[in-house]
């Protein structure tokens, strides 16, 4: 089982979240706990070690820790802002 953690910038998109959506990511953002690699909804981003997850229109950018087995939240934007840096 890894260990969920959610960076601050990402606290603050889940909370501007509308509800219906909250709880669809909150519960793909637990699933990561027991399947840090779930497929399809998860691939490998060109940029680092990051990987996104794909939650309905939203997507979840994370990565993945395995000596300490954790899980990093640093996203949770529309598909459409997602990728802006």
């Amino acid at each position: 089982m890894y260990r969920l953690v959610i960076k601050k910038s990402a606290r603050k998109e889940l909370d501007s979240l509308p509800p219906q959506a909250f709880l669809k990511i909150d519960k793909a953002i637990l699933s990561l706990q027991e399947n840090p690699f779930p497929y399809p909804q998860s691939i490998r981003l060109k940029c680092k070690d990051k990987r996104r997850l794909r939650a309905g229109d939203y997507r979840v950018v994370y990565t993945v820790d395995e000596k300490e087995k954790t899980v990093t939240i640093f996203r949770v934007r529309h598909r459409k802002d997602v990728y802006r840096w």
